[in-house]
């Protein structure tokens, strides 16, 4: 009987040792890529309900901010999102990291999108990022 149960074992370690390496290779693909929409604009997908919500009601406008700023503290942001996601810090929040390339010219709409996902993970979740303007921090 001690010899079946360690047949057995032996036979399913392999299956597990698969299968946390296909868990390891799922979360290594989990970013988020900015694309460009059907005008050629860049553009990033939020899937969540209260973003859109944020963005009307809650955000600071667009005018506020330039092109240049946005682009200046996004480059920061998203290193600061990307360091908290690789190191496992803010689990809970943070699922995946972002795909951003510094050298390409996203323009305007895109900058000010990214930077308010910053500003609706704080507002939401209340994670302080370093960057984010005093404006755009929320007060707990």
């Amino acid at each position: 009987m001690k010899n079946l149960v360690l047949i057995i074992a032996i036979f399913f370690i392999p299956f597990a040792c698969f299968s946390q390496e296909k868990l390891k290779s799922d979360k290594e693909k989990s970013e988020i890529q900015p694309s460009k929409n059907d005008d050629g604009e860049w553009d990033i997908t939020v899937i969540d309900t209260q973003f859109d919500y944020f963005l009307n009601a809650i955000a600071q406008p667009m005018s506020q901010y330039s092109e240049s700023s946005l682009k200046s503290r996004n480059i920061l942001l998203v290193n600061e999102w990307n360091s908290y996601y690789s190191s496992g810090r803010y689990r809970n929040v943070i699922e995946s990291s972002i795909d951003y390339d510094p050298k390409e010219n996203y323009g305007l709409k895109f900058e000010y999108k990214l930077y308010q996902v910053f500003a609706y993970v704080n507002w939401k979740y209340g994670l302080k990022m370093n960057n984010l303007s005093g404006s755009d921090v929320t007060r707990y």
